[in-house]
């Protein structure tokens, strides 16, 4: 459902259409922003797009789609859906959290944060 919406919305830029709280407030793009009309462009298949909308949508967008695989198959399965450890959890979270933090501090020194 939520794909096909994506699919079909066209993505706006600029401050005040934004959603971002910290982006209305300060006028300087967050991290995360640019990842949902990222997402909208994967799902029209407009790669280059999303990429320079968000770099980090496609490791997101592949993430996504794996656990939503993992769960599909678990209820077909009949099981239930499992998650993991919170040992696991905890550092790839965290690596994610660094990861775009990278991106962010990168593109905002180098003026390439979607305005």
């Amino acid at each position: 459902m939520g794909l096909a919406a994506l699919h079909f919305w066209v993505p706006s830029g600029g401050a005040g259409s934004s959603i971002c709280l910290f982006r209305r407030t300060t006028g300087i793009p967050c991290p995360g922003c640019g990842l949902t009309r990222a997402f909208a462009h994967l799902a029209k298949g407009q790669w280059r797009e999303a990429a320079a909308d968000h770099p980090f949508s496609f490791v997101l967008a592949t993430e996504a789609g794996i656990g939503w695989l993992y769960c599909g198959q678990a209820l077909l399965r009949g099981r239930t859906v499992r998650t993991p450890r919170q040992e696991v959890v905890n550092p790839v979270v965290l690596g994610q959290v660094l990861a775009l933090l990278f991106f962010w501090f990168g593109r905002l020194a180098t003026g390439t944060l979607p305005w």
